[in-house]
């Protein structure tokens, strides 16, 4: 991990978790798990809510296929620790029936959307039409890519490895407990519109930096360097973040900040990305 704080910066009930787990398992908690749980009102909180209905709630598409566009993202944003997460979760949850590295493996209506998920990721201003399944399957399959759009930039920003044992262990935690977290550690299950709790949390709670500074990130607007071209790649091109563009950053405004900006930069780009697939729906 790139910052401390995702490591242990944690609130007390969360730390107290976190070394439970590394007691009883052996393992680690895996680095996705652990930047959910820092700051919770800000990310954890309502990601995890949008998580666990994308990924487990009902459905056109089932759990495997669910979890193979999860695996597909990761691999358009060359992020390995998503991949392997993924890949390994597809073969959990379908019994080893769908395998996430076989281009070809999944239903033609997964393919097919499959093939618009990476245009809504990385070229949203050029989307075809969607395919040709219910208008509610087009929604649900985006909701589950604004998840994994902007996880797989936030474990490209900041560093998530996978470690030995984790992954395993975190897979088969992740399945069965379905994307949920105890509520002390993150808060109350979500209601309403899950995607709106996400946008309020992320560009509307107190913060380090300020509600216009996350909006900027957010929005892709200008900023002043050395923000805008970092903001750019969390945003565009985020396999080409480097420690020290982190670090550089952390050094002239702390971590704090840095976590703030990065998740506005992520949150704000993948939700431009979901309007842009439901406006062809």
């Amino acid at each position: 991990m790139r910052l401390t704080v995702l490591d242990r910066g944690h609130r007390r009930r969360a730390r107290l978790f976190l070394g439970m787990v590394r007691r009883t398992s052996g393992v680690d908690m895996p680095d996705v798990v652990t930047m959910l749980l820092y700051r919770p009102e800000l990310l954890g909180g309502p990601m995890l809510d949008l998580t666990a209905s994308s990924m487990r709630g009902p459905s056109y598409w089932t759990v495997p296929e669910r979890e193979f566009f999860a695996a597909s993202t990761a691999r358009l944003f060359r992020c390995q620790f998503c991949i392997e997460a993924h890949t390994e979760l597809t073969r959990l949850a379908s019994d080893g029936a769908l395998d996430a590295t076989d281009p070809v493996a999944a239903r033609p209506e997964a393919l097919a959307m499959r093939d618009f998920l990476a245009g809504v990721s990385r070229t949203p201003a050029t989307l075809g039409p969607a395919p040709d399944v219910p208008g509610a399957a087009v929604r649900e399959a985006l909701h589950v890519n604004l998840v994994w759009n902007v996880i797989n930039r936030l474990g490209l920003a900041f560093g998530f490895l996978l470690r030995d044992g984790q992954l395993e262990s975190g897979t088969k935690a992740l399945h069965r407990h379905g994307y949920r977290m105890p509520g002390f550690l993150v808060g109350g299950r979500g209601r309403g519109d899950l995607v709106a709790n996400l946008r309020r949390a992320v560009f509307e709670s107190p913060g380090t930096t300020t509600v216009a500074e996350r909006a900027a990130a957010g929005n892709g607007g200008a900023r002043a360097e050395p923000w805008a071209g970092y903001v750019a790649k969390v945003r565009d091109t985020p396999e080409r973040i480097t420690d020290e563009d982190v670090a550089a950053l952390v050094a002239a405004h702390g971590e704090d900040a840095v976590f703030e900006i990065t998740v506005a930069a992520a949150v704000g780009v993948s939700l431009h990305s979901l309007e842009s697939g439901l406006r062809v729906t």
